[in-house]
């Protein structure tokens, strides 16, 4: 037995006491334009809505996204917050400027010195409080002055037919220590409110829908905001494709006016004090991103360098283990910060924008981008943000239901449910909006995406064993998957075959010009998907003792759907026609779908040796240049692969060549699936859990060898793992249950069994 050299608990808990806070910092504003706001404003954000800092001198922008703010199906920018400084007009006489923002607490600040005063603005929005709260500050009394002057944009007249989308209005109302914005959209009848209220020692003067602010030494400005949206199925309307007109669209009820709510929370803000609303707030973002951290060896004087200074290094060669740790907990930040119960899930640019129309609505894009906004939820240790997707999924399903049997009837598959049958079944294309499913399957994911949805799903359950989450989500998801899936196949030479399949976003160009969707039977992404979810429904109706009409039409195809075929070039086939890579479709596409089955799936792991060598053939073809959701795919699946060379150096590309100063994803343009992915990335480099064992730091690069820990990580089976290496062996590993009664789990480390301290709880 190949043994781990083990401190003692204490020990390890010394050693782990390393990393301390991560911040992103600068030494100048973000420029107050689309650019400024993608590629330098800092985000913040409670899942309630999302607000971007710009930290401008004479004048701050904030700029606030609220995700059910949608003009038909994109998401707008929902206001632009100024925060005038009038005697700071010659800003280039600003000293010692700093702008930064604080991962592990969420907090944002802009300070700097003028005419011999120290100024300080700090910003946060809470999740308890559903509030964003600014404290501005000077050194000297009453230097403070400054106007609140909110501006709603892009309002637009009401239109009709064909312009009946792009309608908005909004007002703005001042009085005492109260600013009220109020909007309307036209398509879906949305409402929205805000409320500022101004909390300071200096005076406040109402002028024109303003609220200056005057001979003040500190001020609190807490805002909050909501709309009239409800999640439930009947928010979300008709498909794409199948609009007669204005009333297909769900339209939000006046009656559910938002105004009362918000005041409310304003209102219990206030009463209770700036300082109470912090210490929740920080109890909240400090208590979720605390659960991991770690440590690759950072130098200390990567701290002290601006992030947009040592993003430049790394371009130019120079790897800095701090921006990495950055990186990786940035992703976790980003999901603390869009993803929490109650609110909606993350979308395809979290819960920020500025656009007028979003890049694709902002929506949920369900070929890869909402399942890779999840994959780093669970391994890190934020499994409650997970919550948000499941209930928005939970709402939309009983919509698809007709989807899933119009596919079944266009497709002369058979099988289509009767009324009253099969009343769990589901299905999902690609686009989801908060007021519409756009479709259902048959275009270029052939039976859909369902089968890769419900693989985070399965997650949730093996990495929390909660049984509530189970009964409630998991189980219900799974099963109408595959009561749709099973259906959706075809018995040909003893196989079943999805009857028609597709491989997401593959084409090919046609000699007379331009190019069509490689359309097919069982190719790869299919056949690994509907084996992942009924294997997965399988075990987990075993767990609950159901045995149903599903359940027995499992049994009677699994095993029978042969999702990895290896061809004469040693790759994994992506369609069944082709024989050597490449010959169908993009030789490079972004899209890396014949090898869901090694990540996100796990049929494709160390226990299938072959498997594996064909998965790394075709990831090696398919190359390490692509988009930024698309490298960080690459990522996870070459830590599956054990190859921690091929990682770094695909994070490395990421950081250098698809990160923004703010290090927000580029796609380009920004998407936020390539953040999430990424951090995920980082955790199966360090650990994974999907073959039966916990595998300790299975593709660890020789840039972080020499010694490193974290803590917090989480692995299958309801553990939390704490590890510390040296030389590129583990020096120190703790096992805790996260559970009540459950066993010591099975750990190895270069696929020997490695000891390890168990903690039970």
């Amino acid at each position: 037995m190949k043994k781990c050299v083990l401190f003692s608990i204490a020990a390890l808990s010394a050693v782990l006491a390393f990393a301390g806070d991560h911040v992103l910092w600068y030494d100048s504003a973000a420029e107050d334009s689309m650019k400024g706001w993608e590629e330098r404003s800092l985000p913040i954000g409670c899942g309630w809505f999302g607000v971007n800092v710009f930290g401008g001198v004479p004048s701050e922008r904030l700029q606030v996204t609220e995700p059910t703010l949608l003009t038909r199906r994109n998401l707008t920018n929902a206001l632009d917050i100024r925060l005038n400084f009038p005697k700071h007009a010659a800003w280039w006489s600003a000293k010692n400027y700093r702008r930064d923002l604080t991962l592990e607490t969420g907090v944002a600040t802009v300070s700097y010195t003028f005419d011999g005063v120290d100024f300080k603005r700090e910003y946060f929005t809470s999740y308890p409080a559903r509030m964003l709260v600014m404290r501005l500050t000077a050194s000297k009394k009453g230097a403070l002055a400054f106007d609140l002057q909110p501006e709603v944009p892009f309002q637009r007249q009401f239109g009709i037919g064909k312009e009946a989308w792009i309608g908005r209005e909004g007002h703005l109302k001042a009085e005492g220590n109260f600013l009220d914005v109020t909007q309307r959209l036209q398509w879906h009848n949305v409402r929205f409110f805000g409320r500022f209220a101004v909390v300071t020692d200096g005076k406040v003067t109402t002028l024109d829908h303003t609220l200056e602010v005057a001979d003040a030494t500190e001020a609190t400005v807490y805002f909050s905001c909501g709309t009239n949206y409800r999640l439930c199925p009947e928010s979300f309307g008709a498909a794409a494709g199948e609009f007669s007109g204005e009333a297909d669209e769900p339209k939000m009820r006046d009656e559910d006016e938002p105004s009362e709510a918000v005041k409310a929370r304003v209102a219990a803000a206030v009463a209770v004090g700036y300082d109470a609303v912090k210490r929740a707030h920080l109890a909240d973002v400090g208590g979720m991103m605390r659960r991991v951290d770690l440590d690759l060896g950072a130098a200390d004087a990567d701290r002290l360098k601006p992030t947009d200074k040592l993003l430049a290094e790394h371009a130019q060669g120079r790897a800095s283990a701090y921006l990495e740790e950055t990186y990786f907990q940035y992703g976790r930040y980003l999901l603390v910060s869009s993803s929490r119960p109650g609110t909606l899930p993350a979308s395809l640019q979290g819960v920020w924008t500025a656009y007028d129309k979003s890049p694709w609505g902002s929506g949920y894009w369900h070929n890869v981008n909402v399942q890779m906004n999840y994959w780093p939820a669970f391994v890190g240790n934020l499994a409650e943000c997970f919550e948000a997707y499941a209930a928005f999924n939970a709402a939309f399903r009983p919509v698809t239901r007709r989807f899933a049997a119009k596919y079944l009837t266009d497709r002369g598959i058979g099988n289509v449910p009767a009324d009253g049958e099969a009343p769990d079944i589901w299905c999902v294309g690609t686009a989801v909006y908060p007021y519409a499913v756009c479709g259902g399957p048959g275009g270029h994911s052939g039976p859909g995406t369902g089968g890769f949805t419900t693989k985070c799903f399965k997650d949730w359950w093996d990495f929390t064993r909660d049984e509530k989450a189970l009964k409630q989500y998991v189980w219900p998801t799974l099963h109408g998957m595959a009561d749709f899936l099973t259906r959706c196949v075809v018995e040909t030479n003893g196989l079943w075959l999805s009857a028609f399949s597709a491989s997401p976003e593959q084409v090919r160009y046609l000699p007379q010009g331009g190019w069509e969707y490689v359309t097919t039977v069982g190719c790869a992404f299919d056949q690994q998907m509907i084996h992942e979810n009924n294997a997965d429904t399988l075990e987990l109706a075993k767990i609950l003792g159901v045995k149903d009409a599903v359940t027995a039409k499992i049994e009677k195809q699994l095993g029978k759907y042969e999702p990895v075929i290896v061809g004469e070039s040693g790759q994994v086939k992506e369609f069944r026609e082709e024989k050597k890579y490449g010959e169908i479709g993009e030789y490079r596409h972004r899209h890396i779908s014949q090898l869901v089955g090694l990540y996100p799936g796990t049929i494709i792991n160390k226990n299938t040796p072959a498997w594996m060598a064909a998965a790394k053939y075709s990831l090696t073809e398919r190359g390490d240049e692509s988009t930024g959701w698309a490298l960080a795919h690459r990522l996870n699946c070459w830590a599956r692969l054990g190859d921690g060379e091929h990682c770094h150096l695909l994070l490395g590309n990421l950081l250098s060549k698809r990160t923004n100063a703010n290090l927000w994803d580029m796609h380009p343009p920004f998407q936020i699936d390539g953040n999430f992915g990424a951090t995920s990335g980082v955790a199966e480099m360090l650990i994974q859990s999907h073959a039966g064992f916990i595998d300790l730091l299975p593709a660890l690069p020789k840039a972080w060898a020499a010694k490193g820990a974290y803590k917090g990580l989480c692995a299958r089976g309801a553990y939390e793992v704490d590890c510390a290496w040296a030389d590129g062996k583990p020096v120190s590993v703790t096992v805790r249950a996260k559970k009540a009664g459950l066993a010591k789990p099975q750990v190895r480390f270069a696929d020997k069994p490695c000891a390890f301290d168990f903690v039970s709880k």
